[in-house]
């Protein structure tokens, strides 16, 4: 049966489960784009970029971060905090369930991780959306994480850098997921207030609510080459508005055309750009 995550992706992103890898599991890796056969060593070496096509392979959270902080004094932040089941939902599974199997496939307890560390010697903190559980949707628990990260950050003044990719709000949560746009948007111009920097990243897929708040309102948006990035999916606009879109349409190549965004960084410039960022944001330079 197909969850609703599934149901709401657009085609072109969505996996054929049907169709088994032929690459045993551990050492080797295929590349989802252009299929070739990949040694995971040197696969992270390349920051899971693809060496033949240059597609760049999503990762999980904690593995951005590791390779995106200097190895020495990472520390993990807002590490409390518990989904509650507010409403007691259930579709096909209880959400209860779902949040179970979710932790088993992704190995972390939400869908957000937050650290502190630092960047070529620069103390910052910084986020990254896990994919992996229930498509790094943004419920309670995880707008009180990345409140808990900014707050971190205001009282040591320090930068954040907020790496995106989810399929929106959570719909287990109703109401009470929608207002983690508003809360995590007013911590976020507390850090403008202050003059802090805030750098957003924006990791394919990004889509609703997380793509509708925190992630469109860095100092500088950031994106991924070709990351899809929009509040709904192409299809829907198509057969709701009755237009043929665009080729390209929401990748971060358009978006960056029509203004959208400010720049598009290879994951291995990621470092040292985001870096001179942040000193010219803090007049550190």
């Amino acid at each position: 049966m197909v969850n609703w995550f599934e149901k709401i992706l657009p085609s072109f992103i969505k996996k054929d489960s049907s169709k088994k890898s032929s690459i045993p599991e551990g050492l080797w890796k295929n590349c989802p784009v252009c299929t070739t056969i990949l040694y995971v060593p040197e696969l992270e070496a390349s920051l899971y970029v693809c060496q033949k096509c240059d597609h760049h392979i999503r990762m999980g959270a904690r593995k951005r971060l590791e390779l995106f902080l200097d190895q020495e004094g990472q520390n993990e932040l807002a590490i409390n905090q518990s989904t509650i089941d507010w409403l007691k939902f259930k579709d096909t599974k209880k959400y209860k369930d779902r949040l179970s199997e979710a932790e088993k496939v992704s190995n972390e307890k939400e869908a957000l991780v937050v650290m502190y560390g630092t960047l070529h010697a620069l103390p910052l903190v910084a986020a990254a959306f896990e994919f992996r559980f229930m498509g790094g949707s943004m419920g309670s628990a995880v707008g009180q994480k990345f409140t808990e990260g900014v707050n971190y950050a205001l009282k040591n003044k320090l930068p954040f850098v907020c790496f995106s990719t989810s399929g929106g709000a959570r719909m287990q949560e109703s109401l009470v997921s929608l207002y983690q746009m508003a809360k995590t948007s007013a911590v976020i111009q507390k850090m403008k207030e202050e003059g802090l920097p805030y750098i957003s990243v924006m990791i394919d897929p990004i889509y609703g609510g997380v793509a509708a708040s925190l992630s469109m309102l860095g100092d500088i948006n950031i994106a991924e080459p070709k990351a899809l990035v929009g509040f709904t999916g192409p299809r829907v606009i198509e057969q709701t508005l009755k237009v043929q879109l665009p080729e390209g349409f929401q990748r971060s190549e358009f978006l960056l055309n029509h203004g959208a965004i400010d720049m598009i960084l290879h994951r291995k410039d990621l470092k040292d750009t985001i870096h001179r960022l942040l000193l010219n944001l803090l007049d550190r330079e």
